[in-house]
């Protein structure tokens, strides 16, 4: 049994299998999975895991270069959207290697998870909490 770290594993897997600029997602519980992309669902119950959770376990464990958000995230779920840039503040900070943040629309973001290897589906029920990772590297 593994004593420390990722214990889905799907999601363990995942992130030792993805390569620089492989993408990821991670959404909330409303967000529509394309049937030709992988799907890891740890939705529980309404909130559980959270979008926040889930993002931490994947900074975590992935080198990550930079992530697409919706524009809508920012207007409709401010407190949330905020936590979200901070932690990956954090996680530049402690890399010394900036984190892109680029916005686009919901419609576009729902069109572009069908280039992740996979993705991630929480329990979170906030509007607009998805996020769409890019790997980078370690070196």
């Amino acid at each position: 049994m593994n004593k420390h770290g990722l214990l889905h594993p799907e999601l363990a897997q995942l992130v030792t299998q993805i390569g620089h600029t492989d993408e990821l997602t991670v959404c909330d519980a409303g967000l529509p999975i394309p049937n030709s992309v992988s799907r890891i669902d740890l939705a529980l119950t309404q909130g559980v895991p959270s979008f926040m959770q889930t993002v931490e376990a994947v900074l975590t464990h992935t080198c990550i270069e930079s992530v697409v958000i919706a524009a809508e995230f920012a207007a409709v779920s401010p407190a949330l959207h905020q936590a979200l840039l901070a932690r990956l503040e954090q996680e530049s900070a402690a890399r010394q290697q900036p984190i892109t943040v680029t916005t686009i629309s919901h419609e576009a973001f729902k069109a572009r998870t069908v280039q992740s290897k996979a993705v991630v589906r929480t329990g979170e029920c906030t509007p607009y909490a998805n996020v769409i990772f890019q790997a980078g590297v370690t070196f």
